[in-house]
């Protein structure tokens, strides 16, 4: 009674165009579970520091004095608050820029903060998208030239057998089967951090409205 072929026998007898299927599809799954870690890492830090900071904002404190306590973080609602505040204290002690051109000015350089911390946050989820779009093509691919070549292979033989056809299919076949494994986390992936960066661009927007709204009120009052 012979033994069933493992996984990785059929992976060995593979053609050499299956094998580097094979590896750049493992390559590829390897990053996007990389990515997957650093950025739910990342996002969930930037989560973080945006209750933090929202819990302070709102404790009703001076916000000059909150600015000056304020730790140096590259991630949530500091970086907007500290442009935003920084330029409103600028502009402030220029007598002849007018309430709405200064609000103007911190509005501008609030944005630019917060693009700058939308962009570390999305910064290779394209990495994600592409490896889940191209990974199943690519496994076909190697699935494709596996049954061309276990076909070939059959036309120097008189009488071809199931025998003979399944095992060059089985390996030909492991290439989409990993195609699919590279593919479907790194979809899931790319879809829930884009959702979680729309929450937290929202979350930005918010604050930057609100804190125009509080500086305009210390303006006109």
């Amino acid at each position: 009674m012979t033994a069933e072929p493992s996984l990785w026998s059929f992976i060995a007898n593979a053609s050499l165009v299956v094998k580097g299927v094979i590896l750049l599809l493992s390559a590829a799954s390897i990053a996007s579970w990389t990515l997957i870690f650093q950025r739910n890492r990342l996002v969930a830090r930037t989560r973080k520091a945006i209750a933090l900071f929202e819990e302070r904002f709102w404790s009703g404190g001076d916000l000059a004095l909150l600015y000056k306590q304020l730790p140096q973080t590259d991630v949530g609602l500091a970086p907007i608050f500290r442009a935003g505040f920084q330029e409103f204290s600028r502009l402030r002690q220029q007598r002849s820029i007018s309430p709405d051109a200064l609000l103007e000015g911190v509005q501008r350089a609030m944005r630019i903060a917060a693009t700058q911390s939308m962009d570390v946050l999305e910064r290779h989820l394209g990495v994600l998208a592409t490896v889940g779009s191209v990974s199943p093509y690519v496994g076909l691919f190697g699935t494709v030239w596996g049954i061309m070549t276990s076909f070939r292979a059959l036309g120097s033989v008189s009488q071809a057998t199931i025998s003979m056809v399944a095992p060059g299919i089985s390996e030909a076949l492991i290439a989409t089967a990993i195609g699919l494994l590279a593919a479907i986390p790194a979809v899931v992936g790319y879809n829930r951090f884009s959702g979680m960066l729309e929450r937290i661009d929202v979350q930005f927007e918010t604050f930057r409205e609100e804190f125009t709204n509080i500086l305009q009120r210390q303006l006109y009052h």
